[in-house]
């Protein structure tokens, strides 16, 4: 099947109101061009939802009914990334004619990893038929239930379109020496051997507690430059207590909630001290997840919101030992990443490529995923 137009979505843990929304040209296995991106908002009202529904979930942690908040939260997170795409393609003189399909992978309100034989349990709030009858294009949504089903962790997804652009940057002779490291509310890294092994775990928190931490102390949604953490000393003595966490030394597969690891972290610092402690960590964590890889990589491409933390790169180079390269530096848009890695999923989705590997998520094979709704007929 020739390569088409997608549109992927993506909108992190981080709570910020807004969705990445990027094209890209793809079959599914290489990537053709790529296409417009932006960083669209919805409306504060939603993300407030958002942050209720993500607050119920912690309570209701998959025991009973889901919480009635989920339903409207959901329907307001659709309509508004409809709108988001609709505004987008009309700026950019797109007809949805063009497209065909959407990658939506909606918000993650609660996830928990599978462990010691009980399976795991995901949710993403988002309703792909609200998005395709709204637009009258076909939507893949809903990417990690059938991964979790089959015993796996149902994350992370992105490294199948990592290994895509690793071969496209033309880091395929010696693909082992370069991981991908993706900063956003929890850090996850790609590796890939070049042949048949693909490797892929989140490796602890990354901008998430240090931004809950900021807020909480009134000083903005986040440390901006990392200027905060870079004012603070460590405190290495907690560092090393908290570098103790049986999570960072676990063999992969493995993955993470928002609130796995939190602003608590922090507790009884100053603001500044503060940052820098959880920053120190999130490094930390980086540098513990290279360790137990089959090659540790010399450098990491870094890609998400966190590259733009001159401080948490900075503490990463220091603390994991490792050269950063900035996505921009290989041609790569390092705010889009992630939601072109959507729409090259929805491609391989509607293809039924695989999209989990036993080394990524921990399937017992490699499998696709994702459902698909398609526009329902309109009738005057």
């Amino acid at each position: 099947m020739a390569a088409q137009w997608c549109i992927g979505l993506m909108t992190g843990t981080v709570l910020d109101g807004k969705v990445d929304i990027a094209m890209l040209k793809t079959d599914g296995h290489t990537i053709e061009e790529f296409g417009p991106c932006t960083l669209a908002s919805y409306p504060p009202e939603t993300n407030q939802l958002i942050a209720e529904a993500m607050t119920a979930a912690q309570e209701w942690n998959f025991a009973s009914e889901e919480p009635e908040i989920f339903a409207r939260a959901e329907k307001a997170l659709s309509e508004g990334q409809a709108r988001a795409i609709s505004h987008f393609l009309s700026k950019n003189s797109i007809s949805t004619q063009n497209i065909a399909l959407i990658g939506f992978h909606g918000q993650t309100v609660l996830h928990r990893a599978a462990k010691d034989g009980r399976k795991g349990a995901t949710r993403q709030l988002g309703d792909g038929q609200i998005l395709a009858d709204m637009l009258g294009i076909s939507v893949i949504y809903d990417f990690r239930t059938q991964d979790i089903e089959a015993g796996g962790q149902g994350a992370p997804l992105a490294a199948i379109y990592h290994q895509a652009l690793l071969r496209s940057a033309g880091l395929s002779d010696n693909p082992a020496d370069t991981a991908i490291l993706n900063l956003g509310g929890v850090g996850n890294i790609s590796w890939w051997d070049g042949q048949n092994t693909l490797i892929a775990f989140d490796t602890g928190p990354a901008n998430a507690p240090i931004n809950d931490w900021v807020n909480a102390h009134n000083h903005g949604d986040m440390d901006r430059d990392g200027l905060i953490a870079a004012s603070g000393q460590v405190d290495e003595d907690r560092l090393r207590t908290l570098l103790e966490h049986p999570y960072l030394t676990a063999p992969f597969p493995k993955s993470l909630d928002r609130n796995s690891f939190t602003q608590n972290m922090a507790t009884g610092l100053s603001v500044q001290n503060g940052a820098a402690t959880l920053t120190a960590f999130a490094a930390s964590a980086v540098g513990k997840g290279l360790d137990i890889l089959p090659k540790r990589p010399a450098g990491l491409v870094a890609c998400g919101g966190g590259r733009k933390n001159p401080q948490l790169l900075k503490e990463i180079e220091t603390r994991a030992n490792v050269k950063i390269i900035q996505a921009e530096e290989l041609g790569w848009r390092g705010d889009a990443v992630e939601a072109e890695c959507f729409a090259f999923l929805a491609a391989r989705c509607d293809r039924k490529l695989p999209i989990s590997f036993p080394g990524t998520t921990g399937v017992p094979m490699a499998m696709s995923g994702g459902v698909k709704a398609t526009p329902h007929q309109h009738t005057s």
